[in-house]
Formats: C-alpha cells, sequence, structure tokens
C-alpha cells in the first residue's frame, strides 16, 4: 500500500495524533461537492487516496461498494480502484490526502455527469 505504511497513532500525554506520512510523497486537498453532485466515476493509475469526509452526508462507491461515511471516517482507495464521492444531504467536503505521483492527467474517467469523458 502506497503511504498507508506510514499511517499510525502516536500517543501523547494530552491524547495523541494520527500521521498518515512521514517524509513521502503526497499532496493534500479538501473538495466542497454541491448537495446532490458527485465528481466522475475515475481511477488513477500512479496513485492511492484516502478520503476522510469532514461533514454529514458523504457516500463515497469504491468498486462499486457504496460507503455511507461518516465524518472522520477513513476510506482508502487503492492504486486502480474505482471510486468517487457524492453529497446527498447538503453540501459536503471531503479531505483527500493523495499517495504517489500527482497529475490531473492520471484521472481516468469511466462515467462522468458532466461530459467530461475522453472521446475515444
Amino acid at each position: 500500500m502506497t503511504g498507508m505504511e506510514d499511517k499510525s497513532t502516536v500517543n501523547k500525554p494530552w491524547g495523541w495524533f494520527r500521521q498518515y506520512v512521514i517524509n513521502d510523497k503526497c499532496s493534500v486537498k479538501v473538495h466542497t461537492v454541491r448537495k446532490g453532485e458527485a465528481c466522475s466515476l475515475q481511477s488513477h493509475t500512479r496513485r492511492a487516496e484516502l478520503f476522510v469526509p469532514l461533514d454529514e452526508g458523504i457516500v463515497v462507491d469504491r468498486d462499486g461498494e457504496n460507503i455511507e461515511a461518516k465524518p472522520g471516517e477513513e476510506i482508502y482507495i487503492p492504486v486502480g480502484a474505482r471510486h468517487r464521492f457524492t453529497a446527498t444531504k447538503m453540501d459536503g467536503r471531503i479531505l483527500e490526502i493523495c499517495f504517489g505521483h500527482f497529475d490531473e492527467d492520471d484521472i481516468i474517467r469511466h462515467e462522468d455527469r458532466y461530459g467530461r469523458l475522453e472521446k475515444a
């Protein structure tokens, strides 16, 4: 697993923290998805991702499994897995940590509501 092998919990006298990446190549984004909208069903060949919903009502499709994610739940997307997220109840935010080489050209769209499929 690219990146996820670095994940660990570090205990402190005041509580703990989760460390996802240590000195490894990664990119971090926060997506905001409008209620009822979804990103494309996509996969990547050069990166894995970790999704952490920040709000209620986020559904993550990972290889056909629909996960009704709770805020703070960690959903790992391995390299090559088909995935998308949808905001069902309200506008919602998703923290995304990408492990490996990040490049928008690495998006392979399998379905898209917005006409962004590549023409064969």
